[in-house]
């Protein structure tokens, strides 16, 4: 079979592997149709790495991916040949201090899709995964939405973290696919207004349409000085969607006292981070990382079965398999006014 690999910084090639086989009673071999680029593929793709995860070439990445199942092992019964399905990529053991205590997503052994030193990713024509990794979807879903539950999981997940929506007054750092997959449950589960800031005009056209009532670029205005005008007693959460020392200061300035801040956003260099304790201590602000999309890949799809919001709007290009190597170009450099390039498999 085919797979598309990181050979070296910037570079990836097309490659034929062994096909993956079918060796637990768990697992299900799916031929994957779609596959989402993740902005933390393209940091592996830019700098081989993020923080301590270092890619040893060639090595494959994608972890964004819905598929039909081919083949099921003896064990098998969520699932059956010819099913679409969305795929979960983390794979946890289910038997650790972490797993057992509701935290799957901090499992001591996990295995996550398109991680180094975990496992390989799904930009390849097969892969195999634990049964609980797949979730079947209904007729009227598209596998383009199926792959989109896996970013969007991740904002239900952190909305879910962060404080009762109903009413709440809101800033998001960062419009990309994370911000918006953010926007849009926050705005689902009924936040009263939402305060959007990009760096990219593109991206906050889209939180417009998505129902942001307040956009601004960071780059030509002071957003901290135009938010806290239009909120004078400040935001009740701020999600910080962008890996960005400048968002995170902007955040603890937009944080009300009491409030929250969700971290998010991956820095692609920045290995350590820093705020003011003084404003910190003095709002008594709270600050909460947010690792994956623990138990919210099923909400999510039910979100986008429901049409509480059309997922499809941060889908902006599509990509041939064959074209993987110019999509991630096209993300790296923030082109086209690209938010989320999808791959397509041929059928």
């Amino acid at each position: 079979m085919n797979a598309i690999k990181l050979t070296g910084l910037r570079q990836m090639s097309m490659m034929t592997v062994p096909a993956p086989e079918i060796r637990a009673a768990n697992d299900v071999l799916i031929r994957m149709a779609r596959v989402g680029v993740c902005g933390s593929d393209v940091h592996y793709y830019e700098t081989g790495r993020i923080g301590s995860q270092v890619v040893q070439y060639p090595f494959t990445v994608g972890h964004e991916g819905a598929g039909i199942v081919v083949a099921v092992g003896s064990a098998v019964t969520r699932v059956r040949p010819g099913d679409r399905i969305a795929v979960e990529p983390a794979m946890a053991c289910h038997q650790c201090d972490q797993c057992l205590a509701g935290r799957p997503h901090t499992c001591r052994k996990l295995r996550f899709l398109g991680c180094p030193g975990q496992a390989e990713g799904c930009l390849s024509e097969f892969i195999v995964m634990p049964e609980d990794c797949c979730f079947p979807i209904p007729d009227a879903m598209t596998l383009d939405e199926a792959a989109l539950s896996e970013p969007l999981a991740i904002g239900v997940y952190a909305v879910k973290q962060s404080v009762p929506m109903r009413g709440a007054r809101i800033g998001i750092l960062g419009a990309g696919p994370i911000g918006l997959s953010v926007l849009l449950p926050a705005l689902a589960q009924g936040a009263a207004t939402a305060y959007v800031t990009d760096k990219i005009d593109a991206r906050l056209d889209l939180a417009r349409r998505a129902g942001a009532a307040w956009t601004g670029n960071p780059e030509r205005r002071d957003v901290v000085a135009d938010i806290t005008a239009a909120e004078p007693l400040l935001l009740d959460a701020v999600f910080e969607c962008c890996g960005d020392q400048a968002a995170m200061d902007q955040a603890v300035d937009l944080v009300k006292p009491g409030g929250k801040i969700l971290i998010i956003g991956i820095p692609p260099t920045l290995e350590k981070a820093g705020f003011s304790v003084d404003k910190m201590r003095r709002k008594e602000i709270c600050i909460q990382n947010i690792r994956r999309q623990n138990h919210c890949v099923q909400p999510a799809l039910d979100m986008i079965h429901r049409r509480d919001f059309d997922i499809n709007l941060m889908l902006t290009h599509r990509f041939p398999f064959a074209g993987t190597s110019a999509a991630f170009e096209l993300v790296a450099g923030y082109r086209d006014g690209v938010v989320k390039a999808m791959i397509e498999f041929p059928e």
